[in-house]
């Protein structure tokens, strides 16, 4: 019989392992909310932070209603198609092709309305092409 007593060796927690462990679960979760933002489809257009708008001679304004009918710097434009547009865009642009149209859409305005102004632009050789907003601030007021 050993009546000696024994030396109890204390129960050790390793740390490294679970460390290990919640780094994997953390990085996962910040992939997986990453991608859940992608998936979210709630467009609210447009309306963005930016400076105000400058009035410069080479600029042409065009206007589109949210039944597709156009206006060339406050002028309406008959008809809807491309070239009917290009004409009046063509007698708007004072600076020839240094010209800049600043596209002013509805935000209910159809993707369509806003290509034909494009297409038209770029039949008459327009190619420096921006969009008009509205700022946040002015958008809840409204």
């Amino acid at each position: 019989m050993n009546f000696r007593p024994r030396v109890k060796d204390e129960p050790e927690i390793n740390l490294i392992p679970f460390i290990d462990v919640l780094l994997v679960v953390l990085i996962f979760l910040m992939l997986t909310t990453t991608y859940s933002k992608f998936t979210e489809m709630q467009l609210k257009l447009p309306v963005a932070d930016a400076d105000a708008q400058r009035d410069y001679p080479r600029e042409v304004i065009v206007a589109v209603s949210a039944d597709g009918h156009y206006m060339v710097n406050k002028q309406a434009v008959d008809g809807r198609t491309p070239d009917s547009l290009a004409e009046s865009l063509s007698d708007a642009a004072k600076a020839g092709k240094d010209s800049v149209v600043i596209i002013s859409a509805d935000a209910t305005a159809t993707h369509q309305s806003v290509i034909t102004v494009m297409e038209a632009a770029r039949r008459i050789g327009l190619t420096q092409i921006t969009f008009a907003t509205q700022s946040s601030a002015q958008a809840g007021h409204k």
